[in-house]
This record gives structure tokens, sequence and C-alpha cells, in this order.
């Protein structure tokens, strides 16, 4: 369905799963701009028991991702067709964001979505800077080296 660059799939997985190593998830999250199904498969595959939402505004992404999770028994995640603009406020325990938008444009949609003490995960190049924000407090750094190049994600909580 031509929905991620070219290529082996496997690498958008192990990225996914690299990155999603040293902390522990709990309540209700969101991946913003799911695309493929990145980092949103990986995180459900890793925290089971972890609520989780799918979002993304084309109805061909949504499609493939819901006969994914169909195919792998997975009723317990939720794709959702909208724009994150559209979402409720204040009612996500994390977000994830891969490739959305700019890390500074993540904390502003991160504000807005997240309960206090929630977490803002964010996948980026290893020498992308993290951002800084008064309200958001830096909790981990996992660095690591997928197909060559060298990632890290990083783990803001928002402090109110």
């Amino acid at each position: 369905m031509n929905l991620v660059g070219p290529g082996p799939l496997a690498v958008h997985y192990e990225d996914c799963d690299r990155a999603l190593r040293g902390f522990e998830p709990v309540g209700r999250w969101a991946d913003l701009g799911t695309g493929a199904g990145f980092p949103g498969i990986p995180f459900a595959a890793r925290f089971p028991g972890v609520q989780l939402e799918l979002v993304d505004s084309r109805q061909k992404r949504c499609r493939f991702i819901e006969e994914v999770l169909a195919e792998a028994g997975r009723d317990d995640v939720v794709v959702k067709r909208t724009r994150h603009e559209a979402l409720e406020s204040g009612v996500y325990d994390g977000i994830l964001s891969r490739a959305l938008h700019a890390p500074e444009i993540m904390l502003d949609v991160a504000r807005r979505l997240l309960v206090p003490g929630g977490s803002l995960v964010l996948f980026l190049q290893e020498d992308c800077p993290v951002p800084c924000s008064t309200d958001f407090e830096l909790f981990h750094v996992e660095p690591y080296v997928v197909d060559g190049k060298r990632r890290k994600s990083v783990v803001l909580r928002y402090q109110t």
C-alpha cells in the first residue's frame, strides 16, 4: 500500500522497538500520525496492558492498520481516523510521535492532550536537540543504532 519509505519493513519495527526501551508506560496512550502503525504497533506488542489509540487522518492508513490489528487478533487497540486537533483535551497519559511535527510543535500538541504528569515520547535523529520547556521534564533518553543510523528516543514528562 506504499505506506512506508523504501527498504525493509523490519527496520521500521526494529527502530520503534529499540526506542521504546527504558520506561514502563501505564494508562491511556495515543500514537499521533501513526501512518503504517509505527511506533504504535510495536508499542502495543511491547506493552499489551496499556490502552492505545492509533490516530491518523487518512482513511487508507487507518484501513490498513485495522487489517493488521485484526490479523494479529488485537481488538484492544483503537484506530481513530481523525486529526489530533479533534482529540479530547487532557485525557492521555502518554503521546507517541515518530515524525508528525517538529519536536517544539509536539510540545504544544502534548500540552493540550496530556494529563498532568503524562509523557511525550519523541523519536529523533541522534543530533536533533531535545526540546526544552519549563513545563516538561526530561525523564529518559534511549540512544540506539538501527540500520547504521544513530537515533534516540526522548521521554518528557508534562509538569503543570
